[in-house]
């Protein structure tokens, strides 16, 4: 069996490990837009095989952040180029995470001021958006109560999926995540218990659950090749040069308001077969029972990702609480390709040399986690010994 430091390849994209370094929200970037400290923080951690970046909101209606990134206008795309250049020039890889909330937002992120979109009229009261208060200082807060999309609504979000997915292209990524785990917009369309939707993009049924995921990855899909083909065309992009196209999902999560409900895995295993069949080149399996700090998330099944297996043929990542001992249990497993670790790349840039020579870990300052400014985000040295 392969272990954590053999290459790997994602839609023809060479990982030289299976160490991905998972998204992170790290509320550095106040004027939203990538800038010289993303850069240096992605460059630092570039030893990963794979870099997933922080999750980059797709319009300004998908925040529910404040200090994150977005990928909607120029000035974004032209920051995330500048720090994309800095992973590649360090040698690394890196995806753009495109990311809508839906309702974990609040009214002072939304354009000005409505009420969050989701799929559903119905607020939840158990989650948190990161706002700055009228006094300029940043706090976690409740959402708001959101509003149901309509179909234009709806076609307006996919079409932004699809327009920051043309903009990671543009940006120089090697590819996207869609994210469709942690509670956000794509899953609140997925989860019967939040979407009480009557029409067709409602949730009573596997085939309305995945209408909304499925016509998101299609238009990312059609998206990337069309951006592609007009960069080569434009000579601004080498012919045959590698985009990996992937999925982060959280089946068993119960973040933001998600609750469990019958037919988990059957709609999954559904989902995981539909990507499959339209090419996209991995699915990120997020587990959260070791984060939640509660008694109600689950871990994940290994049946699931055995089942999940048997109908998908591309990449599986596995992410959730690894240490260097577990992650090579689940790549014996043989169920996935490569395994995700967060927090710790937080204090530990070099954290793929530290795994693969057995040297100690550092701890994150949690103070820093959500901050603005180097302290915590880029000052963490290297293992000297």
């Amino acid at each position: 069996m392969p272990t954590l430091f053999e290459t790997f390849s994602i839609g023809g994209l060479q990982l030289p490990n299976r160490v991905v370094m998972a998204p992170m929200t790290r509320v550095r970037s106040q004027a939203q837009v990538a800038d010289d400290m993303t850069g240096e923080y992605y460059a630092q951690r570039a030893t990963a095989g794979l870099i997933v970046s922080e999750g980059t909101f797709i319009s300004p209606a998908a925040r529910g952040f404040a200090a994150v990134p977005g990928i909607w206008k120029p000035s974004q795309v032209e920051g995330w180029a500048q720090a994309v250049g800095d992973v590649h020039a360090a040698g690394g890889r890196i995806v753009a995470q495109l990311w809508h909330c839906g309702r974990v937002s609040h009214t002072a992120l939304q354009p000005s001021g409505s009420a969050p979109v989701s799929s559903t009229s119905t607020p939840t009261d158990d989650a948190k958006c990161y706002i700055f208060d009228s006094r300029g200082e940043a706090r976690f807060t409740g959402a708001s109560d959101p509003i149901g999309l309509d179909a234009d609504g709806i076609a307006e979000t996919i079409a932004d999926y699809a327009r920051a997915a043309a903009g990671a292209v543009e940006a120089g990524f090697d590819g996207v995540e869609i994210h469709a785990a942690n509670g956000y917009l794509i899953q609140q369309f997925i989860n019967p218990g939040v979407n009480d939707r009557s029409d067709d993009w409602g949730a009573d049924t596997v085939d309305k659950r995945l209408r909304f995921p499925l016509a998101v990855a299609d238009a990312v899909l059609a998206a990337v090749r069309d951006a592609v083909q007009a960069a080569e065309d434009a000579g601004t992009r080498e012919p045959g040069t590698p985009f990996a196209v992937g999925m982060r999902i959280s089946p068993y999560g119960t973040v933001n308001g998600m609750p469990l409900y019958d037919g988990i895995e059957t709609t999954y295993v559904a989902l995981a077969k539909e990507l499959g069949a339209r090419g996209v080149d991995y699915i990120h399996v997020a587990d959260q029972s070791s984060t939640t700090g509660d008694s109600v998330t689950p871990e994940v099944p290994r049946e699931f990702v055995e089942h999940m297996r048997e109908v998908y043929p591309g990449a599986v990542i596995f992410t959730g609480g690894q240490t260097a001992e577990s992650a090579q249990e689940w790549l014996d497993s043989g169920l996935v390709d490569l395994v995700g670790f967060g927090r710790p790349f937080i204090a530990n840039p070099d954290l793929v040399r530290r795994l693969r020579d057995d040297l100690p870990l550092a701890e994150a300052n949690r103070d820093t986690i959500y901050a603005q400014g180097e302290a915590g985000y880029t000052d963490y040295p290297v293992y000297s010994g």
